[in-house]
């Protein structure tokens, strides 16, 4: 038996980018073999195991042939003859079909370091047309490495995949699976670019490949912007809800439920098309009614992480650096404000039910009207 690391975690080393986890092929080897030395396994739909020591995961070396539609329809074949550069072949890019011997040496049968060198994302054999999560994966790399670029070939391919209905067959949690990790990546423009240009995002996201040319770019720059502030000013809730923003409240929240999105993200993807202008003017000339009245509608006093994430993705969209992010000191001191001692003032005045919660908010609404007056007039934010 010999034991290979494959697929990323070389890729990532030959361009200098820090360690990931490693996945690695075992050669010559039997599932009776692999359990006799202490490995566990862990695969469903073909020989995975969990490295004793390491708890990596190791795969027996395999092939697969395509028996039907969409991402599930292949049969796996691992056996001990099964050689590395078969296991290789069935890969999707060249840049994901290395793998390096635990001595170091590289195996590189279809010259993914070059294409690495050069920056070019290459499929490596026509049965990257066959999976059109290959497709996905294939866009997201190039959000993840913007600089490169995607061979003609393989664009054709990507073309061929999409015209042939294998899109069609992809389930909604991968596709949000990779969307996700895409969004989340350098340059999520990429991504829509990569989807556009073969006709899947017609597909996979429809409504946005009827953007005008103007509004499709106003869109990308926008999920780059939220790219550039990072993934604690803009988590993937706030690039989601920027994604499918350009459709419009209802639109947004059914393919955001269609893609079997977060909870998060799928709540902020929803409200952020009709709550932005609100939040902006309001952002520009705070006063205690409206903004009590939106944290009342969006649920602020109960889960004001969410409501700070609307006012992130609203901030963004319009592209203004801590301008309704402003309002969190207000906010969160709102939340803190402690409420129990008007609500047992009411009480003791006679107050029942829907009485004492309307002190409350009278109480609270007061209070706002102070803190806003504390702040005194503020400017409206550049941008």
């Amino acid at each position: 038996m010999k034991l290979y690391v494959v697929g990323g975690a070389v890729r990532d080393r030959l361009l200098g980018l820090p360690a990931t986890d490693r996945d690695w092929v075992a050669v010559g080897a039997t599932p009776e073999q692999l359990v006799a030395l202490g490995y566990q396994p862990v695969g469903k739909d073909f020989p995975v195991f969990l490295h004793p020591a390491t708890h990596e995961e190791v795969a027996l070396a395999r092939t697969e042939r395509k028996v039907g539609r969409g991402y599930h329809g292949f049969q796996f074949h691992a056996a001990p003859e099964v050689t590395l550069e078969d296991d290789l072949l069935r890969r999707d890019l060249t840049i994901n079909a290395m793998a390096e011997a635990e001595d170091g040496t590289l195996v590189d049968p279809h010259g993914g370091r070059a294409d690495l060198a050069a920056g070019v994302l290459r499929h490596v054999s026509p049965a990257f047309a066959e999976d059109p999560v290959r497709l996905l994966r294939l866009a997201r790399f190039a959000a993840r490495f913007p600089h490169f670029r995607v061979a003609p070939e393989t664009q054709a391919l990507l073309v061929q995949l999409v015209l042939a209905g294998e899109v069609d067959a992809l389930v909604a949690e991968r596709v949000w699976q990779e969307l996700s990790r895409g969004l989340m990546a350098e340059r999520p423009s990429r991504l829509l670019q990569v989807l556009r240009g073969c006709g899947a995002l017609a597909r996979l996201l429809p409504g946005l490949e009827a953007l005008p040319p103007d509004a499709a770019s106003a869109h990308e720059a926008t999920l780059d912007r939220a790219a550039a502030a990072g993934p604690e000013a803009a988590p993937l809730p706030v690039r989601a809800a920027l994604l499918l923003q350009p459709l419009g409240g209802p639109a947004a929240a059914q393919r955001a439920e269609a893609l079997r999105a977060d909870a998060d993200s799928a709540w902020l993807a929803a409200r952020l098309p009709a709550a932005h202008a609100a939040l902006q003017a309001l952002a520009t000339a705070p006063q205690a009614e409206p903004l009590l009245q939106a944290m009342e509608q969006h649920d602020a006093l109960r889960r004001p992480a969410r409501f700070a994430l609307l006012l992130a993705a609203s901030d963004l969209l319009a592209d203004r650096s801590h301008h309704a992010t402003a309002l969190h000191p207000c906010v969160d001191e709102l939340v803190a404000w402690p409420t129990t001692g008007v609500a047992a003032t009411a009480q003791a005045q006679g107050a029942r039910g829907p009485a004492i919660g309307a002190a409350v908010r009278a109480a609270r609404l007061a209070w706002l009207h102070r803190r806003l007056a504390q702040a005194g007039p503020r400017p409206a934010a550049a941008g």
